[in-house]
């Protein structure tokens, strides 16, 4: 297969106009961050940006069982594809550069490609996945881990989101038919390489002076929901001898996660809660605790994570308070392929800083299915999942530019 990429294209939006179009679609103008939450309507207009962008490209347009977009340059049943993408959902009140930047970017370079008047030798698509950040069903990088088997439909279905909505539910709300759901292997077997471009969430390339970096490896990394079940009463007549009260378990859990973190040399979050009732004046019966746990290594994690779990049931036991414990996600280390690593690294000059990271992305869920890897965007600050993530302008341009080397390199060859 030979194409041109200039074919009976129009003029492109460009990075800018992109950008600026989508900057708007789930932003609250109080916090200023973004609620692109999956299925929801700024969901639905932030795919039907994505499908005007593919349109206006003259890429063939598709949705895949799961919910995830593609478009594709050239014929997507030939096999041995370069796909490029990530995603443009968020987390509560995220920030607007975290997966958006690689999707916007990913049309940009496919736009310098065809200004460069590249020819493919290999089909090339922009994708994106649904569902990554998991901020509303509680499960990060569902449209990822469906296409690759690694969440079967049967347990999509029992997801649910805070109002009891199931995910099935939001689907078909939204226009999607949740029943095709589940493993997309034939899809995967014509991708020859999936490369996700991305803002840095810490601030390596920032202390290097590097504006580009390349991924090496995802730590592992877990949810784990802890319930505390006390006794609800009264908060002015209970004497404090008396409370079977799961807040101040709660507490002390929160603290000895740090505490564990710091001295192994981990990360452990304690970011989400719900309370009942969620009273002023009322002990609470239940306080449920989401922890966010990662580390560099498989063996580290597993320390921190069960050092947390036995300073929660001690403190437990000593407040009359019962817990249970479900890990409701995990991903092992992902370490990205070497060869494709490799071989980014040789197009970009091979003075390019390979570093690993502590966040998740669809790249580490789909690397056990296909090849995949990753690059970075200098973020100065390190600030991510917040309204005040940011990455400067010449950098994302050299990101662009960086993107379309690779895909030069892998898909023009």
């Amino acid at each position: 297969m030979s194409q041109s990429g200039r074919g009976g294209v129009g003029e492109a939006p460009s990075f800018h106009q992109m950008w600026r179009e989508l900057a708007p679609i789930g932003r609250d103008a109080t916090t200023r961050g973004y609620r692109r939450y999956a299925w929801t309507a700024a969901d639905t207009d932030c795919r039907a940006w994505f499908r005007a962008q593919a349109e206006s490209r003259g890429l063939a347009y598709e949705v895949d069982r799961n919910g995830n977009q593609w478009a594709w340059l050239g014929d997507p049943t030939a096999g041995d594809a370069v796909v490029t993408g990530s995603h443009l959902d968020s987390v509560p009140d995220g920030g607007a550069f975290d997966g958006p930047l690689g999707v916007v970017s990913s049309f940009a370079a496919l736009d310098e490609l065809r200004g460069r008047g590249a020819e493919f030798t290999r089909p090339l698509a922009v994708t994106n996945f649904g569902d990554e950040e998991g901020a509303r069903f509680g499960l990060a990088c569902v449209g990822s881990r469906l296409a690759s088997g690694q969440l079967a439909p049967e347990a999509a279905h029992q997801l649910r989101d805070g109002d009891g909505i199931t995910l099935p539910q939001a689907m078909e709300a939204a226009g999607y038919d949740p029943s095709v759901i589940g493993p997309d292997p034939e899809r995967l077997a014509r991708i020859g390489a999936f490369v996700e471009l991305h803002v840095e969430q810490g601030r390596a390339l920032d202390l290097s002076g590097d504006r580009v970096g390349i991924a090496s490896a995802i730590w592992p990394h877990g949810r784990w929901r802890f319930d505390f079940h006390g006794e609800a009463n009264h908060a002015g007549t209970t004497r404090l001898v008396d409370r079977r009260d799961p807040m101040l378990t709660y507490a002390e859990t929160v603290l000895a996660a740090r505490r564990e973190a710091e001295l192994a040399g981990a990360v452990a979050t304690f970011g989400k809660i719900s309370v009942e009732p969620n009273g002023v004046n009322a002990i609470p019966s239940l306080v449920r605790g989401w922890l966010d746990s990662r580390a560099a290594d498989q063996s580290t994690l597993d320390t921190v994570v069960a050092a947390i779990q036995q300073a929660a049931r001690e403190y437990a036991d000593r407040h009359g308070v019962d817990l249970t414990v479900v890990r409701e996600s995990f991903t092992s280390v992902v370490e990205f392929e070497h060869a494709l690593r490799d071989e980014m690294n040789k197009i970009l000059g091979g003075a390019v800083p390979v570093l690993g990271t502590g966040a998740g992305h669809d790249a580490g869920i789909l690397s056990g299915s296909i090849p995949t890897a990753m690059l970075f965007v200098r973020n100065p600050t390190g600030v991510s999942h917040s309204p005040a993530e940011f990455a400067a302008e010449d950098d994302c341009v050299a990101g662009v530019l960086a993107l379309a080397d690779v895909l030069e390199g892998l898909a023009c060859r």
